[in-house]
């Protein structure tokens, strides 16, 4: 199986460190292995087609824009 990439997209803010937070969550309770990445420059953000952050986005497919997930929905997102 490939890599599992896990993407943060925002530019810092108190709600991407919780988006960031809660994906770390889920991918511990999945027993996941992934790389995360929390990424804060503007143009790499926009680069991806993101225009709400926080961004969630899970090998290179945006799943979530503008909002906080929490653990649980996230889960959803991942393979198990």
């Amino acid at each position: 199986m490939a890599e599992l990439i896990v993407d943060i997209l925002g530019t810092g803010c108190k709600k991407c460190h919780q988006l960031e937070a809660n994906a770390r969550a889920a991918l511990e309770q999945l027993n996941l292995t992934a790389q995360v990445n929390h990424i804060t420059d503007p143009l790499a953000i926009a680069d991806s087609g993101v225009m709400r952050t926080p961004a969630l986005r899970i090998n290179e497919q945006v799943v979530s824009q503008g909002s906080v997930l929490d653990t649980q929905e996230i889960i959803a997102f991942l393979p198990h």
